[in-house]
């Protein structure tokens, strides 16, 4: 790319030269940078260029590139922000992955980089579209989709609009509803609450109050009612219409094609090599949900945008939706989505892709006269200290012999063998929290598959037996990590084995047992960059096994010699005496310094003969990935998350966080107990394929994790709030509770609803709440709710009165054809439901036909009249009264439930504070008996509560 400066927009000039994200939007054909207050902000007429940078192995930088276009922009604008994005890589090195991103149909990683979400805006400069910010406020309805990620979609503020499948947000200028389907995802619930947060923050400067409305169940009268008499008045929801957004392909096994002459044909398709990829060639790959583009790395810049092209054609002949993603990635960049469709990605030799690219950049900059001072400097090697458990906790060792596990003495615990496995639980107190515990399994190198087996088998029963609380782990010899190896003091490995099932193995296979023994001739290596990872270890007694890098200890009869490689560390050296103390206790040592070796040293080892003196290259530090994971048509395949937190570990999940040093399997507490059990096999899998793809290593240490039981070599990778661990509920009420200070119980019977309830009882009582509201929009000192377009206060009270009329005639239809008990007592013959002498309008039993027996409710008619019932007999009313004076066992002070509590009480449902009084102190808060309270309508229990801080 010799001639990237020349062909540099002046707009990207200095791009890319800092971690973050830089946009430019489209404006008369050219880019111009967004300044940073309007980041997040995308107009439906405008196009733009999102660059994410990123921080990549080796001190190189990574680029993404985005160009996203709006519904409404031109084709021509469109095609400008194309050409520029790839104007913009060629200036970057020629090796960012690129993305289409349409409008409705952005891509996860994307979408990660403006979280909560996006809210695309009407208007556009190009378009000559009104923008709307500076307008007066008006109330939009938001369907929103998406369980990590958001998905926003403002939709017609209308009834029609909503259904039982989707969540809804409709924010109002006083209020914001969110509207949960029957069907929804709770996941999707509570991605929508940090959308109510950004919204409430951003525009309503955090003053507006916050409703929970359930399809289907009544969680508080008042916001039920407001809700619907938003809509002209409640009424029974139809199903989810499909429209084009909802149109999305399945990933299947990618086909490839070569891109030649802006023409594709097939390459291969089902089985795929890396080795048909050649580096002076573009092809495609079809995955039918997305389309890769990949371009070999010498390629020139108009043959990647004539590559580009036949993609666009590729997908419009092909008939496919406009959701189809197109990526375009360089050789040497591939990203995992891309790998993924190859059996194996060989890891290629010679200087890497990122190295070669970080020249390129750096020769760009430079020309650019940026100051590339050590910009070609590796990354420096991470010598902070790593997360560590907590020291002084008790630890307990078994190896593993025939079926069982033998204790290990105290004396002992720290000597590993080769050819042997163990179990090894250390119990910990972290913090203010009860006991912890790190339970692994150690598997030598040498260990017999029959003892590997056992030692799985019987760690997961100890789990078991503990609750499944410990941080389970799998740690293979030569892996060990550093919390691992500093629960010791100190720790070696030997070779050969005690176990019976090695003793028999070296037997039938007719072989030496090496096995070391105290008088044993051995020699002991120590080795690692800090005193973290330094690990002793037992290596072949020859002076070929020497390193100038390490120290080793040889044992020869009853001498022990220390040796100091010319390299070696002060730790390296302290350690090797620690070893020698705890092999041999009260030896006296003798010592050689490399170079200063006598006879009898090289003697021990067989003689003098040449080892190495060069350092060892050390692994490079690699950001951590989080995934999730599926099986598709039986193959095993993962999602990345991208910018991840701990918000994304939802507890009705399991996710894999690989940080290239381990692999942990992170288990919520709603996942289903067969599934957990899976945990293990999973990781594994998840190692298999990563290990062909990525170049992990199979050996690396896998580790079971379980929610609120996490470690702090876990919580390392997260800004870790520990309350929220802790919490109890599924994602939607952990997250209402976290966000807004208030839980529910509307989601805990979300997976029996099927969207079939709808005019069920508690439908029936919020079609009263409506009508009571549309009666009397003003009780209880609520604010008068928006109206529709074109509606009246009348129209809303029709539309409640044919509403409830629907549900009572549905019921009572529903009752003739099943004998089934039903959730309420039925007057034998249907009561009038009127409106009292001073009320101007009545609803007479003509109007009402067919009726059953109505919930007692009490609300003010335009007369000054109240709605009452003549049969209000076991009416909910008088149930809850029943319930809010005897549900509770557990009493609270009045000043631990109150809201305004400096020591709030634990483990309460906030929306009834009031019911954990003792009998004498609600009389004496609220000035009447629980029943009386009862007695009265939803929204005069609320007025109350609030008077006394109890709402």
């Amino acid at each position: 790319m010799a001639g990237s400066a020349k062909i540099l927009d002046p707009a990207f000039q200095g791009s890319g030269q800092r971690i973050g994200t830089e946009i430019w939007r489209i404006e008369n054909f050219q880019p111009v940078p967004l300044p940073k207050s309007d980041y997040g902000k995308f107009y439906t007429g405008d196009s733009y260029i999102v660059l994410q940078t990123t921080a990549g192995k080796g001190g190189a930088y990574l680029y993404d590139i985005h160009f996203w276009i709006g519904k409404e922009t031109s084709q021509d604008e469109a095609g400008t922000a194309a050409i520029k994005t790839i104007e913009l890589d060629a200036a970057l090195g020629g090796r960012a992955v690129q993305h289409r991103e349409l409008q409705g149909h952005e891509s996860d990683k994307f979408l990660s980089y403006f979280k909560p979400c996006i809210i695309p805006l009407e208007g556009g400069v190009a378009s000559g579209f009104k923008k709307c910010e500076d307008e007066k406020f008006e109330t939009r309805l938001y369907v929103c989709r998406g369980k990590r990620v958001v998905r926003l979609k403002q939709v017609p503020f209308a009834r029609s609009s909503l259904n039982h499948d989707d969540v809804f947000i409709l924010d109002t200028e006083n209020k914001i509803y969110q509207f949960n389907g029957a069907n929804s995802n709770i996941q999707e619930r509570a991605k929508s609450l940090e959308v109510i947060q950004f919204l409430k923050e951003k525009y309503h400067e955090g003053k507006c109050d916050v409703a929970i409305i359930d399809d289907g169940k009544l969680v508080a009268e008042s916001d039920s009612g407001e809700f619907w008499v938003l809509f002209g008045g409640f009424a029974p929801i139809g199903k989810k219409a499909t429209s084009d957004d909802d149109l999305i392909l399945e990933a299947s096994p990618g086909k490839l094609y070569s891109i030649i002459d802006g023409q594709v044909e097939i390459v291969a398709e089902d089985t795929l090599s890396k080795a048909l990829l050649e580096n002076n060639k573009s092809y495609l790959l079809d995955c039918r949900a997305e389309v890769f583009v990949w371009v070999g790395r010498i390629t020139q810049v108009e043959d990647r945008k004539a590559a580009s092209q036949a993609a666009e054609e590729f997908i419009t002949n092909q008939n496919r939706p406009k959701s189809t993603r197109i990526t375009r990635v360089i050789q040497g960049f591939e990203p995992h989505s891309f790998k993924s469709n190859f059996e194996s990605w060989p890891m290629g030799t010679g200087t890497s892709g990122a190295e070669d690219g970080k020249g390129k950049v750096a020769a760009m900059l430079k020309q650019q006269g940026v100051d590339v001072k050590g910009f070609m400097k590796g990354a420096p090697v991470n010598e902070d200290v790593p997360p560590l458990l907590e020291g002084g906790g008790k630890i307990e060792v078994w190896r593993i012999n025939g079926s069982a596990k033998t204790p290990i003495p105290k004396e002992e615990i720290g000597k590993f063998y080769s050819g042997d496995c163990f179990i090894v639980l250390y119990t910990y107190h972290s913090g203010d929290k009860k006991e912890d515990y790190f339970l692994s399994c150690w598997i030598g190198k040498d260990s017999i598959q029959e003892d590997q087996m056992t030692a799985t088998r019987l760690v997961n029963s100890m789990s078991n037996s503990l609750k499944g609380r410990p941080v389970q782990g799998r740690i293979v010899q030569g892996k060990e990590p550093p919390q691992f190896i500093a629960i010791f003091e100190p720790m070696v490995v030997l070779k050969g084995g005690v176990s019976s099932a090695y003793k028999k193995f070296i037997e039938d296979k007719g072989v030496n047992d090496e096995t070391y023994t105290s008088d044993s001739v051995a020699l002991i290596r120590i080795s690692g960059a800090s005193v973290y990872n330094n690990i002793a270890a037992q290596v072949d007694a020859v002076a070929t096994s020497l390193s100038s890098i390490d120290c080793f200890l040889l044992q020869s009869g009853s001498s022990i010699f220390t040796w100091h490689g010319n390299a070696s560390t002060l730790e390296q050296q302290q350690l090797a005496a620690k070893i020698a103390e705890f092999l041999k206790p009260g030896v006296a040592l003798k010592h050689a310094k490399e170079g200063t070796e006598s006879s009898a040293f090289w003697s021990a080892l067989g003689g003098k003969q040449s080892y190495t003196t060069k350092k060892v290259a050390q692994e490079i530090v690699r950001d951590p990935h989080l995934y999730t994971f599926s099986f598709n048509k039986g193959k095993f395949q993962v999602t990345e998350v991208f910018n991840f937190s701990q918000d994304d570990l939802l507890t009705e999940d399991m996710l894999i966080l690989d940080t290239h040093a381990e692999v942990f399997v992170w288990v919520g507490q709603s996942v289903d107990p067969k599934e957990k059990q899976m945990s293990f096999e999973i990781g594994q899998k998840y190692i298999e394929m990563s290990a062909a793809l990525e170049g992990l290593s199979p050996d690396v240490p896998l580790f079971k994790v379980t929610e609120g039981n996490e470690p702090c070599f876990f919580t390392i990778y997260f800004s870790w709030d520990p309350t929220k661990a802790t919490a109890q509920g599924n994602s939607f009420q952990k997250k209402l509770l976290s966000l807004f200070g208030f839980a529910t119980h509307a989601s805990e019977s979300h997976d029996k609803s099927n969207g079939s309830n709808q005019g069920g009882p508690t439908q029936r009582a919020s079609a009263l709440a409506a009508l009571s509201s549309a009666f009397n929009p003003s009780s209880g000192g609520k604010t008068a709710a928006p109206r529709l377009p074109g509606s009246s206060q009348g129209s809303q009270r029709a539309a409640a009165v044919a509403a409830l009329s629907t549900v009572l005639t549905a019921e009572q239809r529903k009752e003739k054809s099943d004998s089934s008990p039903t959730q309420f007592r039925r007057s034998p013959s249907p009561p009038n439901v009127a409106v009292s002498d001073g009320a101007k309008s009545k609803i007479s039993h003509s109007e009402v036909k067919d009726s059953q027996e109505v919930p007692d409710m009490k609300g003010t008619t335009e007369g000054g009249g109240s709605i009452s019932e003549s049969n209000g007999e076991d009416s909910p009313m008088k149930q809850d009264a029943q319930s809010g004076e005897n549900g509770c066992e557990t009493t609270f002070s009045y000043e631990r439930v109150k809201a305004k509590s400096s020591n709030p009480a634990s483990g309460i449902d906030y929306q009834r504070r009031e019911a954990y009084l003792s009998d004498t102190e609600f009389q004496t808060v609220l000035g009447m008996t629980k029943e009386a309270f009862y007695r009265q309508p939803k929204w005069k229990q609320d007025m109350q509560k609030k008077k006394v801080d109890l709402f």
